[in-house]
């Protein structure tokens, strides 16, 4: 039996400072989908979606705290299974 694992997503702000961001998370999560509307990112992937602080902090060249995270999110589809100060993961708990 295969099972399908369920969307997982994140709508973000569509702004400059969150295109860091953005980067990170695609360079964590590489089979994650986005879709560009007016003033909104959608990111979608099956199963979670990873945001690790290092890489932010990379894409950002300064330090990044995850709890800033909070700024730039819109909406989400899942579970925040994980929020800590290295780590954001968003997943369906079952």
């Amino acid at each position: 039996m295969t099972t399908t694992l369920r969307q997982v997503g994140i709508d973000l702000q569509d702004a400059e400072e969150n295109r860091p961001l953005v980067d990170a998370i695609k360079a964590d999560n590489p089979e994650l989908t986005i879709r560009h509307l007016p003033g909104l990112l959608k990111l979608q992937s099956a199963g979670r979606i990873v945001i690790n602080r290092e890489t932010v902090e990379a894409q950002l060249g300064h330090e990044w705290d995850t709890g800033e995270f909070q700024l730039a999110i819109v909406s989400y589809a899942g579970n925040f299974t994980e929020w800590d100060d290295d780590q954001i993961i968003v997943s369906w708990e079952h």
